[in-house]
């Protein structure tokens, strides 16, 4: 079988995760260069981790290395342009969350997809946990029944010394606030779960923080199949929690975690009295346990560049999740009810998450300059 050369792009504190799934790869990915504008810390993280390589000059990486992977790690305006370089250069990529800015910027990278023959795909590690899968598996053969009711909670804390970052709580910058940058991922598993979406009406606000993004936004979410959910992301709870439940006709299953999960943070609860034996012991019928975690996915990506397939996060996949996301901002900077499939070239939210608009917040409450 093939080893891909990889190169790892943004060498900050998520680039661990990122040497650690190559190391889950069993040899099938090798890291072979590594790239940032810090030149001492892309030096040491090189010498740490045994990388041969290592650049201040994405171009020249590519030039020079020409990976057949791209792993993108950089501060969140870049994505896409680095994305879409990357499969210009004839790698594929993938790409940390936010995927792109923008519902034009995708587009942008599927056009550039088509041209080149490669793919981008953003790091949802959620739906890779083994879990998930066996959920999935349940769900599609009727044994829980219809998904009716669902509720996605991101409520994470975030403090002052966060968003002294220079590059967070900026609009040009970090793209948005918990909406994009903190429950992308737990909205996205919520996706993955509940189906495709259909109208989304939605509150935006920034009640606490000082920034220009938002710090906390609430939304109602109507289903393709009918189901109808809730979703709060905050940047404002102490007591932080990942939460999804989904409501079932059969049963509820809850998911209650932080950052990642195992088999022991999921729940399922029977419809009462809890006489379906048989569906306890299909549930119980776990696959072997894997986590939630950078690996997980990228030995499914392997399997996709194998077989020159389509990855699961990217195209319609991606555009779901980057789409509701969108549809939340309009929503509450709007008030209106918002339809999947109704952002288009035109519309000003169809090229910046925020419409070129800013989220209401408490009276006298100030903001940091643009």
């Amino acid at each position: 079988m093939k080893t891909y050369r990889a190169a790892l792009v943004g060498t900050g504190s998520i680039g661990e995760a990122h040497v650690r799934a190559i190391e889950g790869t069993a040899g099938r990915v090798t890291l072979e260069a590594a790239v940032d504008i810090d030149a001492a810390r892309v030096s040491e993280f090189a010498r740490k981790h045994g990388i041969p390589h290592h650049y201040t000059d994405y171009a020249a990486m590519l030039a020079a290395e020409k990976p057949d992977l791209v792993l993108v790690a950089t501060p969140p305006a870049q994505h896409a342009g680095m994305c879409i370089a990357a499969m210009e250069a004839g790698a594929w990529a993938l790409c940390e969350k936010p995927l792109c800015g923008s519902l034009a910027e995708l587009d942008q990278i599927e056009a550039t997809e088509q041209r080149t023959g490669c793919f981008t795909a953003c790091i949802f590690q959620m739906r890779f946990g083994a879990v998930t899968g066996h959920l999935r598996r349940l769900a599609d053969s009727g044994q829980l029944g219809r998904p009716l009711v669902g509720v996605c909670n991101t409520l994470w804390y975030r403090d002052a010394a966060y968003y002294a970052v220079p590059w967070r709580g900026r609009w040009e910058t970090e793209l948005g606030g918990p909406t994009m940058g903190l429950g992308i991922h737990a909205m996205d598993h919520f996706l993955h779960l509940m189906g495709p979406w259909s109208e989304v009406r939605a509150v935006v606000r920034t009640l606490d923080r000082a920034v220009e993004v938002e710090d906390v936004s609430l939304a109602l979410v109507t289903f393709a199949n009918g189901a109808v959910g809730s979703i709060v992301n905050s940047a404002l709870s102490p007591r932080q929690e990942t939460y999804l439940r989904l409501d079932y006709q059969k049963a509820t299953v809850e998911l209650t975690h932080l950052y990642s999960y195992t088999r022991d943070n999921w729940k399922l609860t029977p419809v009462p009295p809890a006489q379906d034996d048989g569906l306890l012991q299909a549930w119980h019928n776990f696959p072997p346990d894997f986590g939630s975690t950078h690996g997980a996915q990228l030995n499914a990506f392997v399997s996709d560049m194998d077989a020159h397939r389509r990855p699961l996060t990217s195209g319609d996949q991606a555009r779901q999740t980057l789409e509701l996301l969108t549809a939340i901002y309009k929503s509450g900077f709007t008030g209106e009810i918002v339809t999947r499939g109704s952002i288009r070239p035109g519309d000003p939210f169809y090229t910046a998450l925020h419409g070129q608009r800013a989220p209401k917040r408490l009276k006298g409450e100030p903001t940091r300059a643009g």
